[in-house]
C-alpha cells in the first residue's frame, strides 16, 4: 500500500519501521516541527523525521496540519491510506475524506477505555491489568472512532511507562501490519465504540509525580511506575527533593506493627543495606532506587553509605 504517515515521538517510529520492514511505500512523512531542546537551544528533529530521512522519505512539518497550504501539500502525495500515531494535530474532515481508505490510528490502549494524551502512564497508575493497542478508523472526534483491530498485553507488577511504552511500540507495529492486510482483503470489521464504557487519559503533568504517603503503598507503588522516567515520583527530604525511581509495596505482619507504632504516613520506618521503609496509609514502601536533589541517581545501597537516614525522620512537608 501506499500510505502517508503522520506520527512524532518514538512510539510511531516502530509503526514506521515496521510498516516500511512489511513493504509498504511510504510516500510522505508528516510530523511537528523541530522544537529547541536543553540550555543551547539547538533545534532537534523528532523521531519521525530522524527516520523519515534515514530511508530518503519526504517529510512535512507544518505549525498546523488544517491550513490550506498544508493541506495543498499533502495532496501532492500518493496514498491509498493515511496512518496516524502520536501526531500530536487534529485532523479536519477534509483530511480524514482525502485517502481511500481514510485514516487509521495506532492508539496505545484497549478502546474505549483510555481516550486521549497519556494512556500508557494512565493504565499503570489505576492498576489495569492488561492493556494493548487499537487500531482505529479516525473520525472528527478525539478517538472516537470505530475500532478495527486490537492487540493486547498484560501489565507486569514491575512495569513502568517506559518499559510498557517500548512494549506497546512494539505491539503497535505489529497491530497495523496485520490490520493492513486485513483492510486490503476486507477482512476488517468496524465495531462502534461505547461511549459509557471510555474513560479520559489525559496529558501527564509534573505535579501528578508528588508522593502523598497518606495514600495505599500499592497505590503509591503504581504511581511511582506510572510517572518513570518522566515526570518522576519526588517529595522531599530535609528541605530538598527527593526523587524515588524504585520501590515495592509491603503490607506483611512486622511492617503493619511498624506502622502501627509510627502512625504519621511519610515516616522512615526501619533502613537496611539495600532499601528504605517508608510508612504509608496502607502498609509501607520499600524504597530500592533514589535521587537526593543535586546528586545522582543510585541504588538505595549507595545513596545510604553517603546520606544517613534514620528511623523516625519524615519524607514530605
Amino acid at each position: 500500500m501506499k500510505i502517508v504517515f503522520m506520527g512524532t515521538p518514538d512510539f510511531a517510529v516502530g509503526a514506521m519501521e515496521a510498516l516500511l520492514e512489511a513493504g509498504h511505500e511510504i510516500t510522505l512523512a508528516v510530523t511537528q516541527p523541530d522544537k529547541a531542546k536543553g540550555r543551547s537551544g539547538q533545534l532537534q528533529a523528532p523521531p519521525v523525521k530522524e527516520c523519515a530521512l534515514k530511508h530518503q522519505i519526504p517529510v512535512l512539518q507544518p505549525r498546523r496540519i488544517k491550513t490550506p497550504e498544508a493541506i495543498a501539500e499533502l495532496k501532492k502525495y500518493e496514498a491509498d491510506v493515511y496512518i496516524v500515531a502520536a501526531f500530536g494535530q487534529i485532523l479536519s474532515q477534509e483530511i480524514l475524506d482525502m485517502p481511500k481508505y481514510g485514516c487509521l490510528n495506532i492508539h496505545a490502549s484497549l478502546l474505549p477505555k483510555y481516550r486521549g494524551a497519556s494512556p500508557i502512564q494512565h493504565v499503570i497508575i489505576d492498576g489495569e491489568s492488561e492493556t494493548g493497542v487499537t487500531i482505529m478508523q479516525m473520525d472528527a472526534g478525539i478517538d472516537t472512532g470505530d475500532m478495527l483491530y486490537k492487540k493486547k498485553i498484560p501489565i507486569e507488577d514491575t512495569d513502568t511507562y517506559e518499559t510498557l511504552h517500548d512494549k506497546l511500540t512494539i505491539l503497535g507495529g505489529e497491530a497495523i501490519k496485520e490490520a493492513l492486510d486485513l483492510l486490503e482483503e476486507g477482512k476488517l470489521v468496524p465495531e462502534r465504540q461505547d461511549d459509557a464504557a471510555s474513560c479520559h487519559a489525559p496529558l501527564i503533568e509534573k505535579q501528578m509525580g508528588h508522593l502523598d504517603f497518606a495514600r495505599s503503598a500499592v497505590t503509591l507503588d503504581r504511581l511511582i511506575r506510572g510517572v518513570t522516567p518522566w515526570p518522576s515520583a519526588y517529595t522531599s527530604y530535609k528541605g530538598k527533593q527527593l526523587k524515588i525511581w524504585r520501590a515495592v509495596p509491603v503490607e506483611d505482619a512486622e511492617t503493619a506493627r511498624k506502622t502501627a507504632l509510627q502512625s504519621v504516613p511519610g515516616t522512615i520506618l526501619d533502613t537496611d543495606k539495600d532499601s528504605v521503609l517508608i510508612s504509608c496509609g496502607q502498609g509501607a514502601l520499600r524504597v530500592l532506587e533514589l535521587q537526593l536533589e543535586g546528586k545522582k541517581r543510585m541504588s538505595a545501597h549507595d545513596f545510604l553509605l553517603g546520606v544517613k537516614m534514620e528511623p523516625g525522620e519524615m519524607l514530605g512537608c
